[in-house]
């Protein structure tokens, strides 16, 4: 229970300094844009737990601070199947074309296992994630990477969880 709440603690934190220092880094010309940054990739592990599209943005015209993200992965092997579709807020630190990215999120769940004709299982469920890792989005459009410590949790666990992400950033 001590680890999610270091977690928490350490993401209230940064945002905290952003907070503080958000006068100065407002004033750097390379983060202000004439549209809100965007991003399609596809993720591997990460808050999807499969392999998921998903798409990113910033809410307000900058390349950096606050944004969302929304996807939708699938795998099915066996009989078996899981969907997932993970929903967050993040937040990028830095500028240029690499940053920090710090979030937070939930990722839906919905598991089918339909091996025996008998015995056939289905559900569905929701974890909570965070995300801590290197975001390359470059200064116009084009090639984008993600990559980072993900963890999950819910149920009763705390599930140490990596992720990565190719995409296209315009």
């Amino acid at each position: 229970m001590k680890r999610p709440l270091l977690v928490s603690a350490t993401i209230a934190l940064i945002f905290l300094g952003e907070a503080v220092f958000a006068q100065q880094s407002r004033l750097k010309p390379d983060t202000l844009i004439s549209k809100r940054a965007q991003t399609v990739y596809v993720e591997m592990l990460g808050p999807g737990l499969t392999i998921s599209g998903n798409y990113d943005t910033r809410f307000s015209k900058r390349r950096d601070g606050l944004g969302g993200r929304i996807g939708i992965g699938y795998i099915a092997a066996d009989g078996s199947s899981i969907t997932t579709i993970p929903v967050g807020i993040n937040y990028l630190l830095g500028n240029g074309k690499n940053f920090f990215e710090v979030g937070a999120g939930a990722t839906y769940l919905n598991f089918s296992d339909d091996q025996d004709e008998y015995l056939s299982a289905e559900g569905d469920g929701v974890l909570g994630n965070f995300t801590f890792g290197y975001r390359l989005q470059p200064v116009d459009s084009g090639f984008s990477f993600r990559g980072g410590f993900s963890p999950l949790f819910g149920y009763g666990s705390f599930i140490p969880w990596l992720g990565f992400s190719f995409g296209y950033a315009f």
